[in-house]
């Protein structure tokens, strides 16, 4: 990254990723932990299932816990869950946001939207994002990234999704 880059502050909005892996509290562990390593995620958040409020974070941590303690096989989302959900606002410089994971000990912090008296993920940000802003030649590397990124219709990603679902029951 050049020095003049460099020297641009970016913002958390400037790198999250829109859109956030959701389940409800009473999905297996099971059923989430390979949801985490096909999707490549860290951490999913976990909603109400009558208004879909945001409950908790189940994350990699919380999933090693539980395999730990060799529960995890026959518990659920709701039963291994962190409560609450750790937030971060929109217009704070990265680095803010990279020493608030640190010391909430996350590494993954989400923009909270708030719309009908439901507060529900909308966003987040995470130490994959920090680490290819740290490695990235110059702003281009990062375009899929942030309030610019270009994002698939909804008919897009329904296609896609039916698309998936159809090539994973053919494989059955």
């Amino acid at each position: 990254m050049s020095e003049e880059e460099k020297s641009q502050v970016k913002l958390v909005r400037d790198l999250m990723t829109v859109g956030v892996p959701t389940c409800n509290a009473e999905t297996p562990v099971i059923d989430l932990a390979r949801m985490v390593l096909e999707q490549g995620w860290e951490a999913v958040v976990v909603l109400d299932d009558l208004e879909g409020h945001a409950l908790g974070v189940v994350s990699q941590d919380e999933l090693i816990t539980a395999y730990i303690h060799a529960e995890g096989r026959n518990q659920n989302a709701g039963e291994i869950m962190r409560d609450g959900v750790p937030q971060v606002p929109p217009d704070i410089p990265v680095a803010a946001a990279a020493q608030l994971m640190q010391d909430l000990k996350v590494r993954v912090l989400y923009l909270m939207h708030h719309a009908g008296g439901i507060e529900y993920p909308a966003a987040m940000i995470s130490y994959r994002h920090l680490l290819r802003h740290l490695t990235a030649n110059n702003d281009t590397e990062l375009r899929d990234l942030g309030i610019q990124a270009e994002r698939q219709t909804p008919l897009e990603m329904f296609i896609q999704r039916r698309d998936a679902a159809r090539n994973k029951n053919r494989n059955y």
